[in-house]
């Protein structure tokens, strides 16, 4: 995922240029980290607080010019219009949040309102297209029939409701289109640039990225 935000990011701005990155729910805040090393200008905000510890401690190993450019932010991911003003940001990300709220689509909205005119906004979201296929490749055939009626986000859903709040999607990706069921520390170093690889691939070719685990789509302002 992280190579397909940088491609965006490369794609969408002048190179050399210092953004200013929000980052909602930023968990860990491995991809804001990522961004600030990049020379970027990063403002996470999380309401976990051990997410918040582990994401401090691992700004405090950083050169005091990353630390400079990373500002963490204790608060949940609707208190965004509270905390800043419209426009504030080019690029917001979202990752993995909109499952967990109650109002996604007003969330989305106070998301778009963040962004400058031309600002790209990354979402990572559970792919209700393919709801069935984790529960059905384990075997679990009660859960392949549950996901099938799992009302949740999908391509078509999603793409209306960029739309709707002004900020049209521009690319999608899938991401763990093969990997959803392997766990985190399952895949030896040695094979991990060929999984990058394959992952990358099928992440942007039709039709594997359509049954993905998760679905990447970058919307840009207008």
């Amino acid at each position: 995922m992280a190579r397909q935000l940088e491609e965006q990011i490369v794609g969408r701005f002048p190179v050399g240029r210092r953004l200013r990155v929000l980052d909602v729910g930023m968990g860990r805040g491995a991809q804001a980290l990522r961004l600030a090393r990049a020379g970027h200008q990063v403002t996470g905000v999380e309401h976990d607080a051990a997410m918040i510890a582990t994401a401090r401690e691992s700004l405090a190993g950083e050169p005091e010019g990353i630390r400079e450019r990373m500002r963490i932010i204790e608060g949940q991911a609707g208190d965004t219009g509270v905390h800043f003003l419209p426009g504030s940001f080019d690029v917001v990300l979202c990752h993995g949040v909109l499952m967990q709220v109650e109002e996604p689509d007003a969330l989305l909205a106070g998301v778009a309102r963040m962004l400058a005119p031309g600002g790209l906004v990354s979402l990572l979201v559970r792919n209700g297209d393919a709801a069935a296929m984790r529960a059905g490749v384990a075997g679990d055939w009660a859960g392949a029939l549950a996901g099938f009626c799992t009302a949740t986000y999908g391509l078509k859903r999603l793409t209306s409701t960029l739309a709707g709040i002004g900020a049209p999607l521009h690319a999608w990706y899938g991401v763990r289109v093969f990997t959803d069921t392997v766990v985190d520390d399952g895949v030896p170093s040695s094979d991990l640039d060929a999984l990058l690889t394959v992952e990358d691939r099928a992440g942007r070719t039709d039709p594997y990225r359509g049954v993905a685990s998760l679905l990447h789509l970058c919307g840009v302002r207008g």
